[in-house]
């Protein structure tokens, strides 16, 4: 005989919902909270259990459930691809939600602001993504587009997409941005290559490029505060 109650059944206190409303949502553990994202439970367990479920996939790390992909979430028993693919559109509203950033902060003045903004496009990606930030003659950023994704270690870069929407953005500068999911944040020759062939094909546009970062989990290279750009 199964004497479990449900959720309906809890304290009010008990229940994410009625506790949220009751208390506010910093009331609520991370369970909670992901229960509430879910919306049910399974018919042996109720939705706060199955959230524990889905945190003990990720080591109870926020960090790093908001790594796990659609498919190893649906891994878990109970959860399904709706709820999986719930899991992962919040994560991702969060790493947006960090892009944001006040019209103030949007003047590049230096490899740091430009860290700022390209970190949330590129952390806790598992594979390469090379990303463009398009700016005007104020340096304030008017255009930020993800351009390409590849494998683990390289991804194909289209110079004449990226000269094409500088153009088409008006912009009078551009700063390149790519992450290294390997945590190391030295430039490859492939990545000083194309990097060369991308500043001097802007260059007859009369588009300057002003960075390219390479992002990790840790830390960032800046190809200008490094000197490479002389080499070119």
């Amino acid at each position: 005989m199964n004497n479990r109650k449900s959720i309906k059944e809890w304290a009010i206190d008990d229940r994410p919902r009625e506790k949220m409303l009751a208390k506010g949502p910093e009331a609520l553990s991370n369970a909670e909270l992901l229960a509430i994202l879910l919306g049910s439970g399974t018919r042996d367990k109720s939705a706060v259990e199955l959230a524990r479920d889905v945190l003990g996939l990720a080591d109870n790390s926020l960090k790093k459930l908001s790594k796990l992909s659609i498919h190893e979430i649906k891994k878990i028993r109970g959860i399904g691809l709706a709820k999986a693919v719930t899991i992962v559109a919040a994560a991702e509203i969060a790493r947006r939600r960090e892009g944001e950033i006040d019209n103030d902060e949007e003047i590049i003045k230096n490899s740091q602001d430009a860290y700022k903004v390209l970190l949330p496009m590129l952390r806790d990606k598992q594979y390469e993504e090379f990303c463009i930030l398009c700016l005007n003659r104020r340096n304030k950023v008017i255009h930020k587009e993800r351009i390409s994704s590849g494998g683990i270690t390289s991804t194909q870069i289209d110079v004449r997409r990226i000269v094409k929407l500088a153009i088409d953005t008006q912009a009078t500068a551009i700063i390149l941005g790519h992450n290294h999911p390997s945590g190391n944040d030295k430039p490859s020759e492939s990545d000083i290559d194309v990097t060369n062939k991308i500043f001097h094909a802007t260059k007859l546009f009369e588009i300057s490029l002003f960075d390219h970062l390479i992002i990790t989990q840790q830390s960032y290279f800046s190809f200008m505060d490094e000197g490479i750009f002389n080499n070119f």
